[in-house]
């Protein structure tokens, strides 16, 4: 899915479109569907964008945890204090 049907999309869910080149000029509305003006698709990108953006230390995070198992198995045979010593490691090197 494109950009720019991604921002349409959370603009207007039940939207029917086509893109040529993820090109916000491109855009054919299919079915009745009330066209959205450019100016409102291009917000919507740049506030998705912002968003991804602001939140790439949650990415960044998910992959650098140890697994589920491993950390179960790291408080059941070190106690939670450890646990969250490994934990902090993760969270401080990718902050908020």
């Amino acid at each position: 899915m494109s950009d720019v049907v991604l921002a349409v999309r959370k603009i207007n869910p039940n939207a029917e479109l086509s893109v040529i080149d993820n090109d916000v000029n491109q855009i054919t509305w299919h079915n009745g569907t009330t066209p959205i003006p450019k100016a409102d698709i291009e917000a919507k990108m740049a506030k998705l964008q912002t968003d991804y953006d602001n939140n790439a230390y949650q990415r960044e995070r998910a992959t650098a945890y140890p697994s589920i198992a491993d950390q179960l198995d790291k408080i059941y045979h070190s106690g939670i204090d450890e646990w969250k010593k490994v934990i902090k490691v993760t969270k401080d090197k990718y902050p908020k």
